[in-house]
């Protein structure tokens, strides 16, 4: 083995110097090797072949341990030096290779060889560095991320920490700006390719990691074709049960991950609170073009550009945010039906946890209120879990409500609303289920008014009059919903003064033929009843219906929850914040600061013998006192 490879091998670091060819006394760190030699490369030629000499033999050491499943380790894996002496210098020749592109050719190769193979055996800091070797010559475009993809891919799956975040950042960044000025399809499904085909495999760790990097990829909207949205709903059908759930929980939480902390709303923000404020004015613009040196218009106007991206991207999603419609994956589905029934089928099948076959369910409806499908044996399948103890009742009618539409038979979703109006809405019931009965009641006639009829319209309506207000103000909710779908199923009580204003018209169309003040009495009348006001709801026609929604928190608005023992605590101890600790009495006499105690007090007291003879002697001197007043002018008593 050479000398440099005894170098290496060894346990002491090595002195970090070269010696300049033009300067042969004076030493160099690494750092300003590197500098030097991108200012001058062609007179650093000796001590390129010096580092890559050095490179070369430690790879040669590391190379013979691998084949030997590092069985012999002694020094490298337990000596920090010297995984600290291989990646400096593997990092300072990924700096310097566009500079030597003859004499690195083999470098790149060499880097991306070292880690697919040893990777899994090499010490974290080294494996961290030389990632950010390979990471810096594939943003230098040294290598493509094609080449690197799977290796970056499999990087992830070691379970160190900070290299799953280093190497899923780079896959994030590198595709983003390979689609950042125009999109190459082809360059693109190759990719895919890749990042599909570790989807569909067993080993779970592989599949959760290219299906976390696809969900991203989607999000951010670099990969937002149908490709990638159908393999990540596909992803739901994959064997391992930790993979469904994933993606059960990515699919029904895609409008959640699109407002979180990493979202382009919150990098508006974090600019904004960075760089100063620009103002936009004519003025601004003008000394950005006109005033000050070069270098000063160049920073102003490129401050002005920053000012304008923000503001577009501002603009955007305050557009995107108002309107009412969300984006999820599930919208394009190549086969909307064939993958809610199968969908529907794995969860008859499946031995998860409720909380699992809930997800599902949920993730069912959510397709079928999306594409508008006819699912009709998912009615049925519902029904068996609508009872008021169902855990997650909420989430459940919110499913319920989700999965019906327009064009649903009404018969198929009759069974299920019956039992809905008799296991929660009857006499004996809790205030809390009447409540969340009539809310589900409400919500499923807003898609399928069909569903109710005049006798039980009407017996609904009485529960305006209940004396819990959660119950009164969802039984009024419904009577507002049917004024504006069908008022004719209402008591004409119920159907509200413009119901009564228009049906009076009528009347006084047919009935016009007595005199004129009566006609004027009339319209005085129907004016008043005008003025006053009628019910705000408007119904929302199908199309906005099918793309809106359905929250679980609908259901319990008005519902009052039962506080558990950890928060009356909390709340009781909240009122006593001002107290003070507790202490018994003996030991709060003894810190007292203030007046004196009870038993303090009768001690200074006086004998009982001695008070009353204080109390005679006062009493004669004040007789003496007023005599001595009142003088010689004293007479007696007149006869």
């Amino acid at each position: 083995m050479s000398s440099h490879g005894h170098g290496a091998s060894s346990a002491a670091p090595v002195a970090e110097h070269f010696l300049s060819s033009g300067r042969r006394s004076e030493k160099l760190s690494l750092s300003t090797l590197q500098s030097k030699m991108k200012c001058d490369p062609e007179s650093y030629l000796s001590e390129l072949d010096d580092l890559q000499g050095q490179f070369n033999s430690s790879l040669e050491v590391f190379e013979q341990k691998a084949a030997m499943n590092f069985a012999s380790i002694t020094g490298i894996g337990s000596d920090p030096t010297v995984g600290k002496y291989l990646g400096d210098r593997a990092m300072l020749l990924a700096h310097v290779t566009p500079l030597y592109p003859e004499h690195l050719a083999n470098f790149p190769a060499k880097l991306a060889t070292l880690i697919r193979c040893a990777a899994r055996h090499l010490p974290s800091g080294l494996r961290c560095r030389l990632a950010q070797a390979l990471i810096l010559l594939v943003n230098r475009k040294i290598l493509d991320i094609g080449e690197t993809l799977s290796l970056f891919m499999e990087l992830q799956t070691l379970g160190d920490r900070t290299l799953k975040k280093l190497a899923f950042d780079h896959v994030i960044h590198s595709i983003k700006r390979m689609n950042q000025k125009h999109k190459n399809e082809a360059k693109n499904r190759a990719l895919q390719n890749v990042l599909f085909s570790m989807l569909q495999e067993e080993d779970e760790v592989r599949a959760k990691t290219a299906l976390v990097t696809l969900c991203e990829l989607h999000r951010k909207k670099y990969w937002f074709d149908e490709r990638t949205a159908n393999a990540i709903c596909t992803a739901c059908f994959h064997p391992a049960s930790r993979i469904m759930r994933a993606a059960l929980l990515l699919l029904l939480d895609y409008e959640k991950i699109e407002n979180d902390s990493d979202s382009d709303e919150s990098d508006i923000e974090d600019e904004t609170k960075e760089s100063p404020q620009v103002i936009l004015s004519k003025e601004t613009i003008y000394k950005a073009h006109h005033q000050g040196t070069a270098a000063s218009k160049k920073k102003k106007k490129a401050k002005l550009e920053r000012v304008m991206r923000r503001m577009k991207r501002k603009q955007r999603l305050s557009t995107e945010r108002n309107n009412n419609s969300y984006y999820s994956p599930l919208n394009h589905l190549n086969d909307a039906q064939g993958f809610a029934e199968k969908l529907l089928s794995r969860c008859r099948k499946c031995n998860e946890i409720f909380k699992v076959k809930m997800m599902m369910l949920k993730l069912i409806a959510r397709t079928v209120g999306v594409h508008r499908l006819i699912l009709s044996d998912f009615y049925p399948f519902l029904q068996k879990y609508i009872q008021p103890r169902q855990l997650d009742i909420t989430n459940l009618f919110a499913a319920v409500v989700q999965a019906c539409h327009d064009k649903v038979p009404p018969n198929d979703v009759q069974p299920l609303f019956k039992q809905i109006v008799t296991e929660f809405i009857h006499g004996r019931a809790r205030p809390e289920a009447i409540t969340v009965g009539l809310t589900a009641v409400r919500e499923i006639c807003m898609w399928m008014p069909l569903l109710m009829n005049e006798d039980l319209l009407r017996d609904l309506a009485l529960y305006k009059k209940y004396p819990e207000k959660a119950v009164s103000v969802a039984a009024r909710s419904l009577i507002g919903l049917f004024r504006e779908l069908n008022p004719s199923l209402l008591v004409k009580k119920d159907r509200g003064w413009h119901i009564e204003v228009s049906e009076q018209e009528d009347d006084d169309d047919v009935h016009t033929s007595g005199d004129d003040e009566s006609v004027g009495t009339n319209r005085r009348k129907n004016d008043s009843a005008k003025k006053r006001k009628f019910a705000d709801f408007q119904v929302p026609n199908s199309d906005q219906l099918s793309l809106k929604r359905v929250d679980s928190a609908v259901f319990e608005v008005h519902v009052k929850r039962r506080r558990s023992k950890e928060e009356r605590s909390a709340l009781a101890k909240a009122g006593r914040e001002d107290r003070g600790k507790y202490l018994p009495r003996k030991a709060a006499n003894q810190k007292k600061t203030g007046g004196l105690s009870n038993r303090q007090k009768e001690r200074k007291k006086k004998m009982p013998v001695v008070a009353k003879k204080e109390k005679i002697a006062k009493s004669h001197l004040e007789k003496k006192k007023k005599n001595r007043r009142a003088g010689k002018q004293f007479r007696g008593r007149k006869a």
